[in-house]
């Protein structure tokens, strides 16, 4: 039998009409480039934003360019083996962490593997790290105050649940400090917490998930921890997988208390991410988009109304700054995004004034909506008490005498900032914040020397304790001050003030 040679040509032809690679450039794709944890690949035609990736040796990476002649890919894992050539394969679903109760009192990495040793996390559930935020109709404004256990913060700077209230100050200014003692106030709140490590180093995740174990927080906390150590695509996407870890309560109706400490470290990590990516780089060389990375992390943040449930996320962003300068490019976007402010300043803390709290800078705009009554009486002239001994201390530095009145202003605002001071780890109870803050508003310490003046109020409060219990009771129950509970108060102060 004879075969025609155009008859094998015609076969071939028709073979290649029919055969179609379009399974094979869908789903399947061939690497180009890989270094610095970023791979480029050819094909993978239906990839979408976000989406897993399993490249050889197990080793999986997230979509996070796509171009029209190449898919640009960052690794979760080490590249050190994937070469150039290497079949990449499409798992059709984007990244997801397990959220539920399962996490509480773990530590877990950005992608919700445990790394405390505790064994698998039992999780049923997951969601994916990046989802819409809930819409405008679907919230109601916040009402609900979230006690940090600070006196200066509670009083002047309150934070709401379902608010965003970013911290912000120089390193080693007490920045966690604040954040960690909010979470450790929360004991009997009813508040589910998670605490996300973005580029911290190991030994500061481990002491600050020994100091949450001993106060008894960690049975109502999670740690979501990115370290320093770890890839920049897992830092980047560590508070997003903290964040949907979040929205699994929040959907429960449950309230929820998210740190992210820090978002500087998110927008470095970002940034590295970017420029690998041949992004085109731009004030400060971060990439355009760097407000985006933020705000569609932040406006998860919500109070839900009652029909969708009540739950809450309070997000509680820390930025580092670099000498005080909160005009930086991402200060400034950080600070456009949330409902205020904490700002810590260095001078503050080196003069022993803890919290470093700069009640001028510092902002809620929130404001008193997330305070008791009894908060609102007692705290409403605190600021502009401070301001008024702010502006007079500094002109005092240039004049020796001084008349009466300005003495006492600066008098009271020394005894003020004074009981402003607070130790770490040692949160008050919102009812001894307001027995504290009362004494000082009705001037019941002016006569006092500046060293006795947190002994005598840690005295007073013993002595309310134990011979006045009501006054507590009533303060806890009905959350405001009566002007026959005020006067009451007045009398118990002055005449323990006497007794001394």
């Amino acid at each position: 039998m004879k075969i025609n040679s155009s008859e094998i040509s015609a076969l071939i032809k028709k073979q290649i009409e029919d055969f179609s690679h379009k399974v094979e450039s869908d789903d399947v794709g061939t690497v180009i480039t890989v270094g610095d944890g970023v791979a480029l690949v050819y094909g993978l035609d239906k990839a979408m934003l976000g989406e897993l990736v399993l490249f050889p040796h197990d080793i999986y990476g997230m979509v996070m360019n796509l171009e029209e002649e190449n898919v640009g890919c960052v690794l979760l894992g080490s590249d050190s083996e994937i070469k150039e050539g290497d079949l990449v394969k499409r798992t059709k679903s984007v990244v997801e962490v397990p959220t539920g109760d399962a996490l509480l009192g773990r530590v877990v990495n950005a992608l919700g593997q445990p790394l405390d040793g505790l064994g698998e996390v039992k999780s049923k559930t997951s969601r994916p790290i990046e989802v819409i935020a809930p819409g405008v109709m679907y919230r109601k404004s916040v009402d609900t105050p979230l006690q940090t256990g600070i006196k200066a913060i509670d009083g002047m700077i309150p934070i709401g649940r379902g608010q965003r209230e970013l911290i912000i100050g120089d390193r080693q200014t007490g920045k966690t400090a604040i954040a960690i003692d909010t979470i450790i106030n929360q004991k009997h709140e009813n508040v589910n917490c998670i605490y996300v490590a973005i580029g911290q180093k190991n030994s500061t995740v481990a002491s600050i998930v020994d100091k949450l174990k001993k106060s008894g927080a960690m049975d109502y906390t999670v740690v979501v921890s990115a370290t320093a150590s770890e890839l920049a695509p897992l830092l980047y996407i560590a508070p997003y997988s903290g964040m949907a870890m979040a929205e699994e309560w929040l959907n429960q109706g449950k309230d929820v208390l998210i740190v992210f400490d820090d978002l500087s470290k998110h927008a470095v990590a970002y940034r590295a991410l970017s420029l690998l990516l041949k992004r085109p780089s731009g004030r400060e060389a971060y990439p355009g988009d760097v407000f985006y990375l933020h705000s569609r992390l932040l406006e998860r943040a919500c109070k839900l109304d009652d029909e969708h449930g009540g739950g809450s996320i309070t997000a509680l962003p820390i930025i580092e700054t670099q000498a005080g300068d909160i005009s930086a490019y991402i200060p400034t976007n950080v600070i456009s995004i949330t409902d205020g402010q904490i700002f810590l300043m260095s001078d503050l803390f080196n003069a022993g004034q803890r919290p470093a709290i700069d009640s001028g800078l510092s902002v809620s705009r929130v404001g008193s909506a997330a305070q008791i009554k009894a908060m609102k009486q007692v705290a409403n002239s605190l600021k502009i008490e401070l301001a008024s001994y702010r502006e007079l201390q500094a002109f005092s530095q240039f004049g020796s005498d001084l008349d009466k009145e300005t003495k006492e202003v600066l008098n009271h605002g020394q005894i003020l900032m004074e009981v402003l001071k607070q130790n770490q780890y040692d949160t008050y109870p919102v009812d001894r914040q307001v027995i504290e803050l009362f004494a000082a508003k009705h001037r019941f310490l002016e006569n006092l020397s500046i060293e006795n003046v947190k002994p005598t109020l840690t005295k007073l409060y013993e002595y309310i304790s134990a011979s006045h219990s009501e006054v507590i009771k009533e303060i806890k129950e009905k959350k405001a001050l009566s002007d026959e509970l005020t006067e009451k108060l007045k009398g118990i102060i002055k005449e323990f003030m006497e007794s001394l």
